[in-house]
């Protein structure tokens, strides 16, 4: 049995993780590991590879930085001849960025089967390029992984046929289980070394809507310069939002603005931080599991969980609710949240035994035709 995993970006790393080392130990399986090249800056990818476990990508199409028409197309054409020459018996794709959807078109046209791993998640905002992803990336995908109830119920609502549905949990957490015990040991040694202040707000922003206006990524520094007042902020800069504070001529004022950071060194520092404030997706998910408090800058989000059952608040880019929510955190009415149903470190063992298992019934059925 040969099986594609197509991987692109940061956030799809910590995906495939579990999921390669749960399909490791099977019999008679064949893994084809594709590295797209939509992230090619080393401290976005190859650190990621080294510190999950994960071996160097058989396959790298270096496709780099670019519209989403572009970078999407490129995918498409440099991927397409290996999908044809290989023949894989099923491809698997991960989380919504431009490598999900430009695979899973390829492999619709060519017949070959597609499962899409953290499935289902819907924002209802179409002017995310994300959403456009997963909408036509759960449509023509044929195995579904979704994280939480919420994804299977979007996913019946769009007509999706519910044999096609399957709960397995969130992959994310199956890296973050792992490796959690090493990054709070990591996280003590940088400590001692770095002088790291016992609270802090951990600060993540790389969404266009936030950093790709002047005037909106302004007033998101002066909000949390003044969060830095009563709480130390540390900001691992996205390489997109440093770009773009430079070319904008604004100052991060005494933010401690560091680059982007491997692996298990942020996940040591959301552990201890005493907020987050991001607008990325899988870090409202690690919070939640982390229980650590988590304020996000979007108006919106694909993972309502992390509202309804996690310690995720969404204060857009409001900053009197920044400021009210921050507030309640320093005053210790923190948000109690729950973890979710099956984040619990086994997911990928789930969609191991669910590919596979699909796989030996197709060929059964085959073979008895």
């Amino acid at each position: 049995m040969k099986i594609f995993h197509i991987v692109g970006a940061r956030p799809n790393f910590m995906k495939v993780a579990p999921v390669l080392n749960a399909l490791s130990v099977r019999e008679n399986v064949q893994q084809t590991l594709i590295h797209t090249g939509q992230h090619y800056d080393v401290k976005m990818s190859d650190v990621f590879f080294h510190e999950l476990g994960i071996p160097s990508p058989d396959v790298n199409l270096a496709v780099g930085s670019g519209t989403h028409a572009k970078q999407t197309a490129e995918i498409m054409i440099r991927l397409e001849p290996i999908v044809i020459e290989r023949a894989p018996h099923i491809v698997l794709v991960y989380g919504d960025v431009n490598s999900t959807v430009a695979t899973v078109l390829v492999c619709a046209k060519l017949g070959v089967p597609v499962g899409h791993v953290e499935a289902g998640l819907r924002s209802f905002d179409r002017t995310m390029p994300e959403e456009i992803n997963r909408l036509v990336t759960d449509q023509l995908a044929d195995l579904l992984f979704t994280p939480s109830e919420d994804g299977d119920e979007n996913l019946q609502r769009e007509g999706i046929p519910a044999e096609k549905i399957f709960r397995v949990g969130n992959v994310m957490i199956d890296s973050l289980v792992r490796l959690l015990p090493v990054a709070q040991n990591a996280l003590t040694q940088k400590s001692k070394n770095d002088g790291l202040p016992e609270r802090y707000a951990l600060v993540t922003l790389h969404r266009p809507a936030n950093v790709d206006d002047g005037v909106t990524l302004k007033g998101i520094l002066e909000s949390l310069l003044e969060v830095n007042r009563d709480l130390a902020v540390v900001f691992p800069a996205h390489p997109r939002t440093r770009q773009r504070i430079a070319d904008f001529g604004l100052n991060p004022g005494q933010l401690r603005v560091l680059d982007p950071l491997p692996y298990i060194d942020f996940l040591g520092l959301q552990s201890r931080a005493t907020v987050v404030i991001t607008d990325s997706g899988g870090i409202q998910e690690e919070t939640t599991y982390l229980g650590v408090p988590c304020l996000t800058v979007r108006e919106n989000t694909e993972r309502p969980v992390t509202v309804s059952m996690g310690t995720n608040v969404l204060v857009g880019r409001d900053r009197e609710k920044l400021r009210a929510e921050l507030s309640r955190v320093l005053a210790g009415k923190v948000k109690k949240g729950t973890v979710p149903p099956l984040w619990d470190g086994h997911a990928g063992e789930r969609i191991a035994e669910i590919v596979v298992g699909q796989q030996s019934r197709a060929r059964s059925q085959v073979g008895s035709t």
